[in-house]
């Protein structure tokens, strides 16, 4: 029986490289698919996209493609990545130019354009589309015109003809997560758009392998400390059968480790309704999902089923959402937290005296809080350390830039100990996340497929 072998190539932007690597060379893959966008880090592209319009794909990409093409013109696999972001024709020319400076000729590289919608939010409220907020309900008029990025999720359609045409490496901007190892699996299979159950377990195939190591031991809430070779950790690599069927394992002399538990952590991870969760290409039902440690670092995955795809497609766009100020102090033992907290009541005091408001002030205690938030409980031993953060979110950078003017006199105007003081931190802008559905037609009609040969 065919099968195809994927490997996960990255789990986020700035995800080390050195597993793909390890994969590419000893894992006998036929695709390495990337997973480099979260909305955190298209707001990431959109600020680097205002400072230089040739930028808005991941920085990392020159690296990864350096390491990574010579082993797509000797192996023959194929490299699938979103990290085109918000600017995926600028990063097909980075593609291109790392090629060719690694004097490899012969390859197609595909870019995807038609996700980015910024400049069609009063075509689209023209043509009948709210553009509420998912959630609230809110009319995006409240934002419209602050909006930096608005981009819609593709699914694997798209992906899926750049490979029929012949396409070496595939660079999109906003895909959903999975559609990077979907696609690989139509391709080669040539699963039916109405092939739920199988389209279904590629994407859930797919979502174990998008967040790198996670599958693997990384990141793991179980007995983590029995984790061998974290130092060099694997990432997973899928072997799928055409019936939907398939194996997650790794290489097997890096480290890591996979199993039931660390399968099942990354399994539930981000999924808020298991018996429906909705892609672009299939709504997929892991209620019934069987995993089965069938070899030492190997997890058979079998039960997955799919229901119609969606008749809209997710938006999320990103809007100015003023500035945020920030400042970091520290406190030693004795009294470590009084002192925080009593460092936080002296600014908040002085902040009312002085006729200053804020959007929003938030407090959090280094050492205590910081994580666990308000489920956190007092401790029962005095702590010997306490950072105290302060955060101030305005409409303006100078109104946010006050807040650190606040602290340096509490060197000898405030509680003893303090010290630890992270160095000035510059205002910094904020975005604000919204999301809207898009009836899907007018999204896929504007999609276009670029094909350069290098």
């Amino acid at each position: 029986m065919k099968t195809v072998r994927i490997g996960a190539a990255q789990g986020f932007y700035g995800d080390t490289i050195e597993p793909a690597v390890a994969t590419a060379q000893e894992g006998n893959v036929h695709y390495l698919c990337f997973d480099a966008l979260a909305e955190l880090t298209m707001s990431i592209l959109t600020k680097d996209k205002e400072k230089d319009p040739n930028m808005g794909y991941t920085k990392d990409t020159p690296m990864n493609m350096k390491y990574l093409l010579p082993f797509v013109k000797s192996k023959g696999m194929k490299l699938l990545t979103n990290a085109g972001g918000i600017n995926p024709v600028a990063a097909g020319e980075v593609v291109m130019g790392a090629a060719k400076e690694l004097g490899i000729t012969g390859l197609k590289i595909a870019v995807i354009t038609g996700d980015n919608v910024i400049h069609r939010i009063d075509e689209l409220i023209d043509n009948g589309v709210s553009l509420n907020h998912l959630e609230t309900e809110e009319a995006i008029d409240t934002v419209k015109d602050d909006l930096l990025f608005a981009n819609a999720y593709l699914g694997t359609r798209p992906i899926v003809e750049a490979l029929e045409q012949g396409a070496d490496v595939v660079i999109t901007g906003r895909t959903t997560d999975t559609a990077q190892f979907l696609a690989p699996l139509i391709y080669e299979f040539g699963w039916g758009e109405e092939e739920w159950d199988r389209l279904a377990s590629g994407i859930f195939m797919g979502h174990l392998l998008e967040c790198s190591a996670q599958s693997t031991g990384g990141n793991f809430s179980g007995e983590w400390w029995n984790v061998e070779g974290l130092e060099q950790i694997g990432y997973p690599i899928a072997e799928v059968s055409e019936n939907g069927e398939f194996v997650v394992s790794k290489v097997e002399n890096r480290g890591g480790l996979v199993t039931v538990d660390t399968v099942k952590e990354q399994m539930l991870y981000e999924i808020h309704d298991p018996s429906a969760y909705v892609t672009p290409d299939v709504v997929v039902d892991l209620t019934g999902v069987k995993l089965e440690n069938i070899a030492e670092n190997e997890v058979k995955v079998t039960g997955t089923r799919g229901k119609p795809k969606p008749n809209e497609l997710k938006m999320v766009a990103g809007y100015e959402s003023g500035y945020m100020g920030q400042v970091m102090i520290g406190y030693s033992w004795p009294d470590a937290l009084k002192k925080a907290q009593k460092a936080d009541e002296i600014v908040r005091a002085q902040m009312k005296r002085y006729g200053w408001v804020y959007d929003e002030i938030r407090t959090d205690y280094v050492g205590y809080n910081s994580l666990l938030g308000p489920v956190a409980e007092e401790p029962n031993e005095p702590l010997n350390e306490v950072y105290l953060r302060m955060a101030v979110r305005s409409k303006t950078k100078k109104d946010a830039a006050k807040l650190s003017r606040m602290f340096p006199p509490l060197a000898l105007d405030g509680p003893p100990s303090m010290g630890g003081a992270v160095g000035n931190i510059p205002p910094r802008k904020l975005i604000g996340m919204w999301s809207s559905l898009i009836p899907r037609e007018l999204i896929e009609k504007d999609v276009e497929i670029q094909m350069n040969e290098v």
